[in-house]
């Protein structure tokens, strides 16, 4: 049996896509190993069907937080034995390509996002400078690579004439049963990181205008200061920050939201092109979606009419569509979810994810 080590730099708790990944390749016949970062606030990690590892690590962020998570990954590398590496974004790719070279050994390349055009990077010149030359040196030596969405991989095409194919981050399809027994409101729902241009202050705001409860599930670098601005906005008897919650748990609370929400700004070229999981989470829910006017958003809601986009960022503006989309019967959505649902499935994804590893 072949054995496949795949990396990240999180701590394994969250990451549904990877997950995914390993369960499919795992389930194909193949020894899984899933490697990731151990810190001093990690959660618990269950007992999975395939083998993980967490490295302990001490700096938490950052580039020093890279070089050493580098290092320790480069090293862990080289004593275990692989016949295929699996690296997952720009930031585990140094350690993989050096030793796919050292041990000759196949390499394929996951990426997540637009990893050099993150908000975070804005305005950071020396910083994007590194990692777009690790980006550039890389990728053009890279033979098998796949990204999340058509427009990052065009994004690649144009800027370095490579060939990415697509595995969008689909769902693994769940039955709805059970919802809202116990519910007496309205629920809005956003599950994701708190960072950056993720519009999480818009939800928030709007909330002032809006008879219901705001759920904000993940964690991030603005947490702390989200919180900090529920209190100040005295919102906090309807708005409510979650924190992480483990993605295995995510589908019972997701599922009885009546409305998801996902307000990226086109800040950056990573949100102009993302396709986060999140929404099809939500259409996974079979619950309507109120997204941002941005390229991969368009495409989904113009196949399928599970929602609406943003008319505008002005917060009475987002409460009234909020309040207009919460007014819809749960009914009226339920044909156009469903047949969506059918086609954003990971089943379809995974059929193509085996072929590269076949």
């Amino acid at each position: 049996m072949k054995r496949v080590i795949i990396s990240v730099t999180n701590d394994l708790v969250a990451d549904q896509r990877v997950d995914k990944v390993a369960n499919s390749l795992f389930n194909a016949g193949f020894l899984v190993l899933l490697v990731g970062r151990r810190s001093s606030n990690s959660d618990y990690l269950i007992q999975r069907k395939y083998a993980t590892y967490r490295l302990k690590v001490f700096f938490r962020k950052g580039f020093l937080f890279y070089l050493e998570y580098n290092m320790r990954l480069f090293f862990f590398l080289l004593i275990n034995k692989s016949d295929i590496l699996l690296s997952n974004d720009l930031d585990t790719l140094f350690a993989n390509f050096l030793i796919s070279k050292i041990k000759k050994k196949k390499l394929i390349y996951d990426s997540h996002e637009l990893f050099t055009e993150l908000p975070e990077l804005i305005g950071r010149t020396f910083k994007k400078n590194i990692w777009l030359f690790m980006e550039n040196f890389f990728l053009r030596r890279i033979s098998i690579a796949y990204t999340v969405s058509r427009s990052i991989a065009d994004y690649y095409k144009d800027k370095y004439g490579i060939n990415m194919s697509v595995i969008s981050n689909y769902p693994i399809i769940h039955k709805v049963n059970n919802r809202g027994v116990l519910k007496n409101k309205k629920l809005i729902i956003y599950q994701g990181a708190i960072n950056k241009d993720r519009g999480i202050d818009l939800m928030i705001e709007s909330m002032l205008y809006v008879d219901a409860e705001l759920h904000i599930i993940g964690d991030g670098d603005l947490f702390t200061e989200m919180k900090e601005h529920v209190r100040r906005l005295n919102v906090g008897h309807k708005v409510f920050l979650k924190g992480r919650v483990a993605f295995y748990d995510l589908f019972n609370i997701t599922k009885e939201a009546d409305l998801g929400l996902s307000f990226e700004s086109d800040t950056c070229l990573s949100y102009r092109y993302a396709l986060p999981n999140k929404i099809f989470d939500y259409i996974n829910a079979e619950v309507p979606i109120l997204v941002s006017d941005l390229p991969e958003f368009r495409r989904v809601l113009g196949s399928y009419q599970v929602g609406a986009i943003l008319a505008s960022r002005d917060i009475k503006s987002i409460a009234k569509q909020i309040n207009y989309l919460l007014s819809i019967p749960r009914e009226s959505w339920s044909s156009e979810l469903l047949k969506a649902k059918k086609e954003y499935a990971w089943g379809v994804q995974e059929k193509k994810l085996l072929s590269f590893f076949e």
